[in-house]
């Protein structure tokens, strides 16, 4: 079993940020899941470090399909559960 000093210094290395997944999705079609199981679709056009949202021509998706269309949505980053590409 291997033990750690408080010395020592671990580094974790992600190959990929969060945060830079997210600007590079900006202007593109996103799916977002939100607690409760409801996914909105629709274009990534801002976000800040609580992962708010703001999505245009944001659709409600049930079953696979646009059921409403909204617009232009804020979304709260705390009832994100995903963000994914749409396609």
């Amino acid at each position: 079993m291997l033990k750690y000093a408080a010395s020592d210094k671990l580094m974790i290395f992600m190959a990929q940020r969060p945060l830079d997944v997210l600007n590079r999705a900006l202007g593109s079609s996103v799916l977002v899941g939100l607690k409760g199981g409801r996914e909105l679709r629709g274009k990534l056009s801002g976000f800040d470090v609580h992962i708010n949202l703001v999505l245009e021509n944001a659709e409600d998706i049930q079953g696979g399909e646009a059921a409403k269309r909204y617009g232009t949505m804020v979304i709260r980053g705390d009832s994100v559960v995903f963000i994914s590409p749409a396609e």
